[in-house]
């Protein structure tokens, strides 16, 4: 059984049919996305993605979109975030029910975060683990805590919103010191005598493997940081794997060492000692497999989710 899903991202829209049972997504569509555009010009890009598959009629379809979003509505509340400004207070279900063909039975909609943590969870590199946490890293910190293949976002053993973005590291926004712009203004205060031309944390890796001690120790506080950070919350939630994706991820071997040293580190460090730390499996095509998890579900109950940082 194939189910179609929709990942809307800042960029682009990707939609593809996913076989679960295999593991598998296929007929996989990008296209650009125009995310200051109008309502009809958003999704009628993301209706003109999904009409170059050939999906099921009545299928359940599920839709990975970031925050801030009202899941179980289905109402967007993009507001001040820089991007799907037009969507606000929209009922994309009723809208995408009217613009896909066929028409789909049910639009299920999660957190792209959610839906990476859940997608490694059910294909990945968190698969066999009952729970979880899931990180990308890029622009910012996407976060999923999962539990059984279900995404915590409230309660006191996730923090707020189970946004890892969220948290703090020296009384400072994590993200100002663990993100792409983080560690380029990390690297730039170090190294450079013109702020103004930095290069981007892909050359600050490449930079670190060549020699580059202050390439190095940026890259080295920024993940230590990342580890001390999210160590006591990894503890309290129970987690037994740490999975870590998105851009900056491809430089793994800069990042285990000193986040498995930050993890050891933190406030609460019992849980390292049985935690298995990996890079994402399935980098690309995790949020795809955790939307049709999503979609496939008897029962789907969500709810409002902050923006993330992916």
């Amino acid at each position: 059984m194939l189910t179609p899903v929709l990942e809307i991202g800042g960029t682009h829209v990707t939609a593809a049919l996913v076989d679960l049972d295999g593991g598998m997504v296929h007929e996989q569509v990008r296209a650009p996305l125009p995310a200051q555009g109008s309502v009809d010009e958003i999704l009628g890009a993301v209706a003109g993605a999904a009409a170059r598959l050939v999906a099921p009629a009545a299928a359940p379809w599920g839709v990975a979109v970031p925050g801030p979003f009202d899941y179980e509505a289905g109402i967007g509340l993009f507001e001040g975030v820089g991007k799907f400004e037009s969507l606000y207070g929209i009922d994309l279900r009723a809208e995408l029910q009217r613009r896909l063909t066929p028409e789909p039975g049910a639009l299920r909609f999660l957190n792209d975060a959610d839906a990476f943590g859940i997608g490694e969870y059910a294909a990945g590199a968190a698969a066999g683990h009952e729970r979880a946490l899931c990180v990308t890293l890029g622009s910012g910190i996407g976060s999923a805590f999962v539990d059984h293949g279900e995404p915590v976002n409230e309660g006191p053993l996730v923090p707020q919103d189970g946004s890892a973005h969220l948290l703090t590291y020296g009384d400072r926004p994590l993200e100002d010191t663990v993100s792409r712009r983080g560690i380029r203004a990390a690297y730039a205060r170090a190294a450079l005598d013109d702020p103004d031309v930095v290069p981007d944390v892909r050359t600050i890796a490449e930079l670190a493997r060549g020699g580059d001690r202050y390439a190095r120790v940026v890259l080295d506080h920024a993940f230590r940081a990342l580890g001390e950070t999210l160590a006591p919350w990894i503890d309290r939630f129970e987690a037994t794997v740490l999975v870590v994706g998105g851009s900056i991820a491809a430089s793994w071997d800069l990042i285990e060492v000193p986040l498995r040293i930050g993890l050891s580190e933190g406030p609460d460090t019992s849980s390292a000692r049985r935690l298995t730390v990996r890079t994402a499996l399935r980098p690309q095509d995790a949020p795809l497999l955790g939307a049709a998890w999503w979609a496939r579900r008897p029962h789907v109950t969500t709810t409002i989710r902050d923006v993330g940082s992916p």
